[in-house]
């Protein structure tokens, strides 16, 4: 019973903020999209029937035609029995689903590979393994996941041998791969060969046998690994281990990972925290390579390792130390190349391929514009021998190499011609805002900041701060009545509300300071002392503006209570543009493979050529810190003079503004939006200065572009982020009235990291 004598189980806020991400909006992360028209009879009749008839007889007639008329050819299933999710162990199939969704999101998000969840309810592997392989017929590829050692060799062993699709254990290869490319390099810098090191494995699950099996396959030689149990190493003859096990045994005199350790290389760990003592280092050799891969604590920190052995390569699993040995690094491209090929298997010569190329882009110069966009900001070197999860060249590197593999090793079905085209097309599939907005989250956790929500009594507001403060994005400024506010927060949840900055007006230390510095900003406009007072006291966006104004806050996020113009008229009350800006709005339009950017959409009713050619020029500013090589079209009724009309002058001295400035990137109009974004339609007009569709629309005016950012997010089922407000002297985010909790979290965050600045 919880303390509030109910029967429903105590729940932290962190877990009731998950539990609140998984239901709300619609429940659970994934659903399913039709690929093709259905809006008349027409398309329902060629959809399904008659029309459907003339597919299926022609994957009748041919089963490889299966690839070209239906999504088997990028659909992989993830499947598993519950009986070892994650760290929590054995909790059933059912429970195991929002996993599995978590991990067909993975897959789309990283591969434009589509995926959905099976959850299969029985522990029986015989049972199992007849279930999977059922459904070789539907699926191009099968991702096993969270089951236990050691049924899942023998699950999977089984399905590879009767399916003819690929067949892949993540838990074990995913990490095997990410860890052979990171020992790869590590060797590379301390001037060791693979078939010379010696290593010592501690764990013997099902990720550290199969993380030894790849190594072994790539040169480490079998007698220099002793693998280690709880019970210590593994040799001929001990009594008490499994066939698994057996198969890695070695002589060794050793009977403790600490004597296993004495001239070791390589220390791989897949066991528990705190299993490697510091001062076992010392019986290691020199520049020790150390993969302390337990989660969520290693078997040894790096700190306390570099005590030890300062020169030591370390690698963990967590993204707060470098190198991590993250599986997402590995196992959507792996697939993304099998399918490509249609694979008939994932063999061992596609692991390797894969180890290799991603040990070998770790290895080259990081370009400029991906580590400004990315935030791959190290070259290689013992800091960084695994690359960064989101560097956006491993779709392209990893899926190429592996499909080349399963070609030269026969199990390929298609093939590739050119793979320079190919590479292309993969880099095509992915759209980099949501990396690069990653990153973003990743610069604002680096250097916090306080952020004022100005509308905290909202619920969603609060869920907003309170997911700002929790995931350590900076220090939230709650502004509301304090009682109202702290309510609130318990309400949702929270143990601890008195440790939340709460300001209220009513006794807010800082009011003197904010009526003073207001005032003398409004003496002159007609403005009391009294009337400024009142304002600071009744008006929150008044009184959070003006913590800015005396930087008792950073930036701040505001609009779910009142319509934009109103919010940013009295933000404008108190704050003004930052020197030389003009003050806009941009609508931030995220697609599958795409991302527009829309301005000015909230503030300017009528801008002139000045004015648009700065709109062009910030907005393109914006769209390159978020991962883009800008290229603008200013949009009209008129394409290039057809038809002529009134209104076209303005737009026509923008470009010219834009000529006259030799800007940077590419700009094209007067032009109508499918002259901008049509690749048909740019064929009528070869002498544009675009070389791809637009991807920042400067519109012509606040009422073409309020009504276009609208329809589109209601429409045209993009995602949406904004509008977002560029140019005030201090970072001010207004968010829509019908704005959801993770809409002003990410304003908050944009505000907080300085993209829009």
């Amino acid at each position: 019973m919880t303390s509030d004598g109910t029967n429903k189980p105590d729940v932290s806020f962190t877990e009731r903020e998950a539990l609140f991400y998984h239901e709300t909006i619609r429940p659970g992360k994934i659903e399913i999209i039709a690929s093709k028209p259905m809006a008349t009879q027409r398309d329902l009749s060629l959809a399904y029937s008659p029309g459907v008839a003339a597919p299926v007889q022609a994957i009748a007639d041919d089963p490889s035609m299966a690839a070209r008329y239906t999504a088997r050819s990028n659909l992989v299933a993830v499947i598993s029995n519950g009986t070892a999710i994650l760290g929590m162990g054995n909790l059933g199939a059912l429970a195991s689903k929002p996993v599995m969704e978590g991990k067909s999101v993975l897959f789309k998000r990283f591969a434009d590979v589509d995926s959905i969840d099976i959850e299969l309810d029985t522990e029986d592997p015989e049972a199992f393994i007849n279930a999977v392989a059922l459904m070789e017929p539907t699926f191009g590829g099968i991702n096993l996941e969270d089951i236990k050692a050691p049924e899942c060799f023998i699950i999977e062993q089984a399905l590879r041998e009767r399916m003819k699709i690929p067949v892949m254990h993540d838990d074990q290869h995913g990490t095997a791969i990410i860890a052979a490319a990171g020992l790869i390099n590590a060797c590379h810098i301390t001037g060791r060969k693979l078939e010379d090191i010696k290593m010592v494995v501690n764990g013997a699950g099902a990720s550290a046998i199969a993380c030894t099996a790849l190594i072994k396959a790539m040169g480490v030689r079998h007698d220099n690994v002793i693998m280690c149990d709880r019970s210590g190493p593994i040799y001929p003859g001990r009594d008490d281990v499994d066939q698994w096990k057996s198969a890695h045994a070695v002589e060794t005199k050793a009977r403790s990972l600490e004597e296993a350790l004495v001239g070791a290389d390589v220390f791989l760990g897949l066991s528990a925290a705190g299993a490697l003592r510091p001062e076992w280092l010392e019986g290691m050799n020199d520049q020790p390579i150390i993969f302390a891969m337990a989660n969520p604590v290693p078997e040894i920190l790096p700190e306390e390792a570099k005590k030890v052995k300062p020169r030591a390569i370390i690698a963990t699993g967590r993204s707060d130390y470098p190198n991590q040995v993250n599986n997402v690094l590995g196992f959507p491209f792996i697939f993304r190349g099998a399918l490509d090929v249609r694979a008939t298997a994932i063999n061992e010569e596609m692991k390797i391929a894969a180890a290799e190329a991603i040990a070998e882009l770790a290895r080259e110069r990081v370009p400029d514009e991906v580590a400004a966009a990315y935030g791959v900001d190290h070259q290689f070197g013992r800091e960084y021998i695994i690359p960064a999860p989101f560097d956006p060249r491993l779709m392209e590197r990893v899926s190429a190499a592996v499909a080349k593999a399963a070609m030269d090793s026969g199990v390929a079905q298609g093939t590739i011609e050119d793979f320079e085209a190919y590479k292309l097309s993969l880099k095509a599939r992915l759209n980099p805002t949501t990396s690069v907005l990653t990153k973003v989250y990743e610069d604002a956790k680096k250097n916090p900041k306080r952020v004022v929500f100005a509308e905290a009594e909202e619920d969603v507001v609060i869920r907003a701060a309170i997911q700002f403060r929790d995931f350590g994005y900076g220090h939230p400024i709650l502004v509301g009545r304090t009682q109202a506010v702290r309510d609130k927060l318990v309400q949702l949840g929270v143990d601890d509300p008195d440790s939340f900055e709460i300001q209220n007006s009513a006794d807010s230390d800082h009011v003197p300071a904010m009526v003073e510095h207001l005032y003398n900003r409004l003496q002159r406009r007609g403005y009391t002392e009294r009337d400024v007072r009142r304002m600071v006291n009744q008006d929150r966006n008044i009184f959070g503006s003006a913590l800015l104004a005396i930087d008792a806050g950073d930036a701040m996020v505001t609009g779910l209570t009142r319509p934009f113009a109103q919010t940013a008229k009295e933000v404008a009350t108190v704050l003004d543009p930052k020197e030389g800006e003009v003050p806009f709005g941009i609508h931030l339009m995220i697609g599958k493979n795409y991302t527009v950017f829309l301005a000015d959409t909230t503030i300017n009713e009528r801008p002139d050529a000045a004015m648009l050619a700065h709109i062009a020029k910030t907005t393109a500013r914006v769209a390159r810190r978020l991962g883009h090589d800008p290229r603008v079209a200013f949009l009209s009724y008129s394409t290039f003079g057809n038809p002529s009309g009134k209104w076209l002058e303005n737009i026509r001295d923008a470009v010219h503004i834009l000529d006259e400035e030799g800007v940077d990137f590419e700009y094209e109009g007067e032009m109508a939006p499918d002259a901008a974004l049509n690749p048909t339609v740019m064929k009528l007009y070869p002498f544009s200065r675009l070389s791809a569709p637009a991807n920042v629309l400067v519109m012509p005016g606040l009422q073409s572009a309020n009504l276009s950012a609208k329809l589109l997010r209601e429409l045209a089922g993009a995602s949406t982020i904004g509008p977002m407000m560029v140019g005030m002297e201090k970072p001010v985010q207004i968010a829509p009235m019908t704005a959801i909790a993770p809409d002003v979290l990410t304003l908050a965050v944009l505000a907080a990291a300085g993209v829009l600045s």
